[in-house]
């Protein structure tokens, strides 16, 4: 399985195991012990490197002075054999709970005291959370039993040097957030959002050699992660990065850190600590050396996504320096003190990104004057409005703020970036290219109509410093308007018609050569099909033949760019590359939105990069490696695991047969197809039948929707019985010499004075005579060469029978044709050349990709069609159409209510109504 596999499938199983704990409750369980085996197998790790045998390892204790102190000084920690996850594994039945509170209470006396911050007290989340999985010692055991085997097939060795153990932890921390409810704000931000502020901030760090990041409000660690990550997009080189984190919530505080050293962050670059953010402000010191270890803490960038409106201690913050110049948020809402204490630790070339809900862009009060003394101050950047409901557990709009200690420019820009998401389950969530497009429009200091606009330091002051983003950019949908004179008359109105200008100056000619101009205000559409007149014309035709040539060498460029470069590639940036290349193609093209282009390279590099990953960790002989097909199946009540089948390491099953194994999948496709016209044919059959047939045959089910097989063969057995010819009432006189018993001499002298019975069609036996098996098959086949008129109920019942006998045949066929195909698969995939490996890597790569990017024309001239067509049926019925169509009815109605007859008062009311309908 590559890492998302796996993710998913621990995932699913621990959602299933934890029962009635609390999703919030269960993740800290679960990541604690990933986080354990992580530390085990990196000791392992370090003490092979170190040429120690598994003899030596076994040997490993604490009375040990001095082997425990080389391996706290190389890992920062010290587990003994019979605490390592690998020896909890080997116990099996002899595994208890005791095992891993002892371990745990081991690891925190056994801390190297330099790495005394970093893993100090990491686990106590998970030491006091063990009673909760179980009410006896029995029961926690077991529950512990089946965490650590689920977890045990996480790889975490450096043969596999993608961030496998990383990406799980990542996705887990996030599937338990889209679980845990309102509880979920506490711990996690949308990885999506995450990415969003690290991609603003990476951009501004991408020149430095070393860098700090500060997350003051850390919950899992995530944002200082991405931050990491999106940096190596930008340079070629590993530069330093030191990760500072506080966090109030010791459970919480405990994800960071873990978080961050199984990301391969070395300990003397993470400092955390776990204190109130607005109580307890760094500089940091060493108890123990304040002076030589004294640090203000001023950092090239802060990223933050705190707690929304919480209630704070204001008592002597006038004099903090980090409010001082700005002013004191007020007490029941926090939102401004966690922005002024994050900008207080951006360096004067930093940058800040924090999350806050959208009310900090215009309550009054003090908060008023903090936002006077930011804007006077020059320190706001950029405000994004975000998507509501976007975040776990609280609809609550919310807005990121980019914020520098110094800036060139005074305006702010304001981007609503709220309409671009799409739905997943219950949270909108924004796509890869809602995040470029914000990114690329604040980078660059974009305006974009309807989305983003840098607004002076005069107009935001004419506003009284209210940065409400509505009153800056409008990004609301124009209402449809109804014009009078085309309603009543016809017509389609030319200042509608020039909505679609951008349309008209790409195509030239076409909107002459669509609609009729009779110089007035209004034109009349003056073709029948507008789909054929649009895309036949020549103007757009032009238009798919720029665009087709634009990306005429694309394939072959994308083939040199990843298939060529394939194991040496930078992975993390090859994405920036493949952008660049397509946005740099679309210059010329106009119409097609390029972050729509970015969409659809996104879905399809996703997938690129999981297989990228593989080759250049595993060697490119990962292409031809099978792995067994694991399935979770019900058996004796209880869950198991068990392979079913083989599926391909890199290379799917299905791509080899459709491109390799093509004769051998057409044939079983054939059969298959065949399965399923036999399916449409019953229902037709089905529907053939009268009420009258249904009801006479027995060979239906009780509500007559289905036929039932067995009835169906009894029925047929009797339609033939009652067909007889010479041949037959011969065969049956000799079927009643089998009944009695005849020797053999008899049935010989049947046989020779009954002539009309083609006897060399029928097997016989050893000794010349006839089986009655072989017998009634015989006048089986005679029977069934007998022909009823088609819409007859026999002629139909027999077509079933048919039918059922052919299906039958055929399920057989395709089941084992389908079992012979999946192992010649398995064996082609474990047998294929280099060559055909590449070959399937650029079917599976560049096809889908190429395919896409060429849609997007296509797209665009549709949506053109849809609304040129919403604009001819807006008009195409006038209201005097209307008017008419009504007169006529209630004439046409009026004239009807003449022909009723009734008593004396039925007639008056309907003498009224018909006077209504005349307009009398």
């Amino acid at each position: 399985m590559n890492k998302q596999q796996l993710a998913n499938k621990i995932w699913e199983s621990a959602n299933k195991m934890r029962s009635k704990i609390e999703a919030n409750e269960y993740k800290d369980y679960i990541l604690g012990f990933i986080f354990y085996k992580f530390l085990s197998d990196q000791e392992v790790k370090f003490l092979e490197e170190n040429d120690f045998t598994q003899e030596d390892i076994k040997l490993l204790t604490e009375e040990d002075e001095e082997t425990v102190k080389f391996i706290q000084n190389g890992v920062g920690y010290f587990i003994a054999y019979d605490d390592l996850f690998s020896t909890w594994l080997q116990k099996g039945r002899d595994f208890d709970v005791s095992d891993v509170r002892d371990a745990l209470s081991a690891f925190n006396r056994l801390i190297n005291p330099a790495h005394k911050k970093v893993f100090d007290r990491i686990f106590d989340t998970l030491q006091t959370g063990l009673s909760k999985l179980g009410d006896s010692s029995g029961s926690q055991t077991k529950a512990i039993s089946d965490l650590i085997q689920l977890i045990k097939d996480i790889p975490m060795n450096g043969r596999q040097g993608y961030d496998v153990v990383g990406f799980i932890y990542e996705y887990l921390i996030g599937m338990f957030a889209a679980n845990a409810g309102k509880k979920a704000g506490e711990f996690y931000t949308p990885h999506e959002v995450s990415v969003l502020m690290s991609e603003i901030i990476a951009n501004h760090l991408k020149d430095r050699n070393e860098i700090k990041i500060y997350d003051p409000t850390s919950g899992s660690g995530s944002l200082l992660i991405n931050i990491g990550q999106a940096v190596a997009k930008h340079i070629s080189a590993k530069s330093p990065i030191k990760y500072y984190a506080q966090e109030l919530k010791a459970n919480t505080y405990n994800l960071t850190r873990m978080n961050l050293v199984m990301r391969g962050i070395s300990a003397d670059n993470i400092v955390t600590r776990n204190a109130d953010t607005l109580e307890d402000d760094w500089p940091f010191f060493e108890e123990n050396d304040p002076i030589g270890t004294y640090d203000p803490l001023h950092v090239d960038a802060v990223v933050s996504n705190p707690p929304y409106s919480q209630v704070w201690d204001t008592t002597n913050k006038e004099t903090d320096p980090r409010y001082a110049n700005f002013g004191v948020a007020p007490k029941s809402k926090a939102d401004f003190a966690f922005l002024l204490h994050d900008l207080y630790h951006v360096k004067s070339d930093g940058i800040m990104t924090i999350v806050l809900p959208h009310g900090v862009l215009f309550r009054g009060g003090e908060e008023g004057n903090i936002r006077r003394n930011l804007v006077e101050g020059h320190h706001i950047d950029a405000i994004i409005g975000l998507p509501a409901n976007i975040f776990f557990g609280t609809g609550i709009p919310t807005i990121i703020m980019v914020l520098r200690k110094v800036r060139d420019h005074s305006d702010v820009l304001i981007v609503d970036a709220s309409k671009g998401f799409e739905k997943v389950g219950k949270s909108n969530q924004l796509r890869a290219s809602d995040i470029k497009k914000i990114v690329d429009v604040v980078i660059n200091r974009e305006e974009v109509d309807k989305f983003s606009r840098k607004v002076s330091i005069e107009e935001i002051r004419s506003n009284d410093y209210n940065l409400n983003i509505p009153r800056y950019v409008d990004s609301s949908e124009n209402s449809e308007t109804w014009d009078i004179y085309a309603s009543m008359f016809g017509g389609i109105p030319k200042a509608e018609l020039n909505e679609l200008e951008v349309f008209w100056r790409a195509f030239p000619n076409l909107k002459t050569a669509l609609f009729i101009d009779d110089k007035t205000p209004y034109v009349t559409l003056g073709v029948d099909n507008i789909k054929n007149a649009v895309t036949e014309h020549r103007d757009v035709k032009n238009f798919i033949e720029n665009f087709n040539r634009a990306f005429a060498d694309f394939p072959r460029y994308l083939k040199q760019e990843f298939i060529e470069k394939m194991t040496t590639l930078n992975i993390s940036q090859e994405e920036a590359i493949l952008t660049d290349e397509i946005f740099s193609r679309l210059q010329s093209i106009s119409l097609v939105d390029k972050y729509e282009s970015y969409q659809l390279l996104d879905n399809e590099w996703s997938k690129i990069a999981v297989d990228l990953e593989i080759i250049q960790t595993e060697g490119f002989e990962a292409t031809k490696k099978v792995n067994p097909n694991m399935v979770v199946k019900k058996k004796d009540g209880k869950e198991q695991e068990v392979q079913e089948g083989w599926i391909g390491h890199v290379l799917s099953f299905e791509l080899v047969q459709n491109i390799i194994l093509k004769d051998e999948t057409n044939m079983l496709k054939q059969k298959e197809n065949r399965l399923l016209e036999i399916t449409a044919e019953f229902e037709e059959m089905l529907e053939s039948l009268t009420e009258e047939e249904k009801e006479t045959t027995k060979a239906l089910n009780e509500d007559n929707t289905a036929f039932v097989s067995a009835e169906l063969n009894e029925e047929v057995k009797k339609i033939y019985a009652e067909f007889e010819n010479d041949e037959i009432i011969a065969l049956n006189g000799y079927m009643e010499l089998l009944d009695a018993k005849a020797k053999k001499a008899e049935k010989e002298d049947y046989v020779k004075h009954h002539p009309q019975v083609s006897w060399s069609k029928i097997e016989p036996n050893k000794d010349g005579t006839y089986a009655k098996a072989k017998v009634s098959a015989y006048i089986r086949e005679l029977q069934s060469d007998v022909t009823f008129t088609e819409d007859t109920l026999e002629a139909k019942l027999i077509r079933v029978n048919n039918l059922f006998v052919e299906e039958k045949g055929l399920k057989t066929e395709v089941k084992q044709a389908s079992n012979e195909l999946h192992l010649l698969t398995k064996e082609t995939i474990e047998k294929l050349t280099d060559k055909q490996v590449l070959e399937l890597l650029e079917e599976k790569w560049i096809h889908p990709l190429t395919l896409a990017i060429h849609s997007l024309p296509e797209a665009m001239i549709k949506d053109l069609v849809t609304k040129i067509q919403h604009l001819a049926d807006k008009y195409a019925v006038t209201y005097l159409d209307v008017a008419t169509q009504i007169k006529e009815a209630e004439i046409s109605l009026s004239d009807l209510i003449d022909e009723i007859e009734g008593n004396e008062f039925d007639m008056k009311g309907l003498r009224e109504f018909q006077s209504l309908l005349k307009g009398e």
